[in-house]
Parts: C-alpha cells; sequence; structure tokens
C-alpha cells in the first residue's frame, strides 16, 4: 500500500503536543516517530510515496461533527445540504467524519427510517459518516427496534421535548424509551425545550403582532430549556440511562448539567459555535437594506441565540474550560434564504429553523484558543477525541496514534480564514458567519490516507466515505 509521511510539524492531542513525524501506510497510521528517527531506516522521507511537509505547523487527528443534519425534510422544505454537499463542505474545515440522524415520526417504523438514510448516504459522502436515530414515535414497535440498532453500529438515538405534532415525546414516553436504553447501553441523546409551553408563547407573541425573527428567540426563553433540561436529567437518574444533552444554549441550562455531573450521574452536554459567538440582540435582532427586519431568519435556530447582556456565551465558554460541557457539534441544517427561510416572511414560527456551519466549526474553535478561551489540547478534545469518545469511535478515530484511521489535518496557525457567502463550500445562498475572520487556516487534510484537501484545492470525490458502526460510548463514569 501507499505510504505517506507527514513531517516536521507539532502533533497536537487531547492530552498535549509534540515534535513529531506521522507515518502512514494505506488507511491507517502506523508509527509516531520523533524527526529524525531511524527507526525505519535512515531516510524515512526518501522511502515515502507521498510527502506531506508541515513544518511550522499543527497535526491533529481530523474533526468530528457529531450533529448534522442532511437532507432533512423540516418545516415544508428540506436542508439545503445533501450528503455529497454537506460532507464535501465538512472536509475544507477540517472535520473528517459527521455523525447524522435518521429519521423516525410517528406513525412510521424505525428501520423504514433508518433505510431511507441510508439510501441518502450511501456512495455520497467525502468523508466517512454515521447515524444517530431519531425516534420520534415512541411505542411498542419502536421500543422492540432498538435492540437491533446496536447491532447495526447505531448506539445513540435522539427524542425531542419539542416540536408537539413532528417529533415531540411526552415525559411517559421519554420514561420508556430511557428504561429500554439503560439496558441495551444506549445513549439518549435529548433536544431539551418545553415545547407545548414554547407553542402557546409563541401563539402569543404573533397574536399580538410580534412576527419577526426576534421574537423566535422570545418565545424559546431559557427558562423553557433550563426546565426541560432538568425533566430530561430527573428522568435520566431514575431510568439509569446515560444522557446527552444537545445544542445547550443556556447557562441555566449549563448549572442543571453541572449540578447532575457533580452526582455522579452519566449526565452530559454539548454547545455549538453559534451559542459561543452570536446573540439574540446582535443577530435576530439584525436588519439588512435587502431583507429589513427579517434578516435575522439566518441565524433562527433551535435552541435559540441567547442574550449577550444576560451573559450566555461567555459562560458557553466557561463550561468548555470547566468540561461542564464535554464537545462542540454543528446541529448543521442549513436553509437558504430565498425559498427556505423566506417561508416565515410574516412568522417567525413558520420559518425553518437551522444554521450552516459544518464548514466552520474548526476554525471557530481555533479562534478560541487565539483568543485564549480555551488551550490547543483543549481544541483537539472537544472537536475530535471527546466525539470520538462520546460515540463509540475512539482508537479508530480523535487520535493519531498507531492502529487509528489516518484521519489527519495539517494546521497553519500563521494562516487566515475569512468566512463568506463567495467562498464556502456549503450549499446556501447566504453566511451566517459572513466576514468572520479566523486567525489560522486548514492546509491539508486525509481521510483514511487520502489527501483530499491540500493546498486550497479539493482532490477528493464523492464516496470517498465509508459508513461508520459505531460501538457503545466509551466516556461513562
Amino acid at each position: 500500500m501507499a505510504t505517506t509521511l507527514i513531517t516536521g510539524g507539532t502533533v497536537v492531542s487531547a492530552t498535549g503536543r509534540v515534535e513529531a513525524d506521522v507515518l502512514i501506510d494505506g488507511e491507517k497510521i502506523v508509527a509516531v516517530v520523533h524527526p529524525g528517527s531511524n527507526v525505519f531506516g535512515s531516510d524515512l522521507a526518501a522511502s515515502a510515496d507521498t510527502v506531506v511537509d508541515a513544518t511550522g505547523k499543527y497535526v491533529i487527528p481530523g474533526g468530528i461533527d457529531a450533529h448534522t443534519h442532511f437532507e432533512l425534510p423540516f418545516g415544508g422544505t428540506e436542508a439545503s445540504d445533501s450528503f455529497e454537499s454537506g460532507t464535501r463542505a465538512a472536509a475544507w474545515g477540517g472535520t473528517t467524519s459527521v455523525i447524522d440522524f435518521a429519521v423516525q415520526t410517528a406513525g412510521t417504523r424505525v428501520p423504514d427510517g433508518l433505510a431511507a438514510w441510508h439510501e441518502k448516504a450511501a456512495g455520497n459522502c467525502a468523508i466517512d459518516y454515521g447515524f444517530h436515530q431519531i425516534v420520534g414515535g415512541v411505542d411498542d414497535a419502536s421500543l422492540a427496534y432498538l435492540p437491533t440498532l446496536v447491532d447495526e453500529g447505531i448506539t445513540s438515538y435522539k427524542l425531542f421535548m419539542a416540536y408537539p405534532g413532528v417529533f415531540y415525546s411526552d415525559d411517559g414516553q421519554i420514561l420508556r424509551a430511557m428504561q429500554k436504553a439503560a439496558d441495551l447501553g444506549l445513549l439518549t441523546m435529548m433536544h431539551a425545550e418545553n415545547g407545548p409551553a414554547i407553542d402557546v408563547l409563541a401563539a402569543q407573541l404573533a397574536e399580538s403582532g410580534k412576527t419577526t425573527p426576534y421574537y423566535h428567540g422570545i418565545a424559546r426563553a431559557w427558562q423553557m430549556e433550563e426546565e426541560a433540561t432538568h425533566r430530561a436529567i430527573m428522568l435520566s437518574h431514575l431510568t439509569g440511562a446515560p444522557l446527552y444533552v444537545v445544542h445547550v444554549s443556556a447557562k441555566q441550562a449549563v448549572a442543571q448539567l453541572a449540578a447532575a455531573r457533580d452526582n455522579g450521574q452519566n449526565v452530559f452536554g454539548e454547545t455549538c459555535p453559534q451559542y459561543l459567538y452570536l446573540s439574540l440582540e446582535e443577530q435576530l435582532g439584525a436588519t439588512s437594506e435587502e431583507w429589513g427586519d427579517f434578516e435575522g431568519a439566518k441565524w433562527v435556530c433551535s435552541t435559540p441565540l441567547r442574550s449577550r447582556e444576560e451573559g450566555h456565551q461567555d459562560h458557553m465558554w466557561q463550561a468548555l474550560r470547566t468540561n461542564d460541557l464535554q464537545m462542540v457539534s454543528t446541529d448543521h441544517c442549513p436553509f437558504c434564504m430565498k425559498g427556505q427561510k423566506e417561508l416565515g416572511t410574516d412568522d417567525f414560527r413558520k420559518i425553518p429553523n437551522g444554521i450552516g456551519s459544518v464548514e466552520h466549526r474548526m476554525d471557530l474553535l481555533y479562534q478560541g484558543v487565539v483568543t485564549g478561551q480555551i488551550t490547543l489540547e483543549r481544541w483537539v478534545e472537544i472537536t475530535s477525541t471527546t466525539p470520538a469518545r462520546m460515540f463509540g469511535l475512539y482508537g479508530r478515530k480523535g487520535v493519531i496514534q498507531p492502529g487509528a484511521d489516518a484521519d489527519v489535518v495539517v494546521y497553519d496557525p500563521n494562516g487566515r480564514t475569512t468566512i463568506s457567502a463567495a467562498t464556502h463550500h456549503m450549499n446556501m445562498d447566504h453566511s451566517a458567519w459572513e466576514g468572520f475572520q479566523v486567525d489560522g487556516h486548514v492546509d491539508t487534510v486525509l481521510s483514511r490516507g487520502k489527501v483530499i484537501v491540500d493546498d486550497n484545492q479539493y482532490l477528493g470525490r464523492k464516496g470517498d466515505g465509508s459508513y461508520l458502526k459505531r460501538g457503545l460510548s466509551q466516556y461513562l463514569v
């Protein structure tokens, strides 16, 4: 098999950094050696088929985005990124694995939903991919199928406390699902917002003429997130089922998670780039010449952007430093303004919920290293190593060591990245991050040993990615 040597760089892991060369044989890392080592001969570079010069750069494990929604039907339309376009964009940004969500809704069968997502993804992905399973209709049949999910390498499933009439599960359904999950070792992922109460608040706002995107954030008040997070934690405690709360945005919800973890519960949380940088006031309340006060629709997502005045963004960074939140995913669910977001021009309740960030997660989190919010090692930990451990991929993914898949990113700390809709690779007519400057740059990306991005060129192809059959979580206490 072909060999590749990445030489001259600083290998960064969750636990430290070291000057080292990385030797790849075929799809696997076979050695991490000191520069100039002759353990494989006197001139390793001369014997390698390909040499990647990483002098002055960081060599890190490929990013793992454990929360994406490609081709998701939602709000009368469908997420604008296909598995082909979305995974290609992810590769451009240094992400080499994604975990998307297969969907089952009430009245349909879990295996049918899973089969549909396999059909969407197979042969179309630029990078490796796995699935979580959305269980939108908790009943005897769906619960009976959960053991089969484990056999198929899908070891996490998602429930919704929001979106009545679409994905919503009541407390009794959640209890039954968690009881089953506890027996199987499945990780329960939870969208924690009080959906029925939110719907009342949203209707009251709309009836009083408050219909702009700003009021999406008002309707989905932080109390609705904190209350649902607490309720999910209590059900998790009762059943003994591990709990992973997705897209945490409110500092009060973080406090609930932190308290449960202090009590020794297997309770975890992710946040997303939008909750670290963006806000209710600046984005949901934005106006523009083109869109007027509908400009804020670009940033309508759920959970919503929170008030900067209340300090939620600073608290998310703090929680990442203290491990009250364990990782950062994107909840990538993109919609174009024209023809999609504008479905809610006159009513924020009809705006498809979602932001596109799969291409930018690694860069946006690296900017937190630049500004001193997190360390270099923590950057690798929350974007790659912990996602691998949380979702049963560690050893194969999330680490640069012999035997691991050769998913490697060469990152230039002296580079510069400007984010814009004019240059991004996601299938969107706008960018949630327009004009954002990052003091770093993804230079080279390898997926299972193949160089798929190099020197601002895309060298991969549709179908490079393989399905990831995952084991049980490796992060439980």
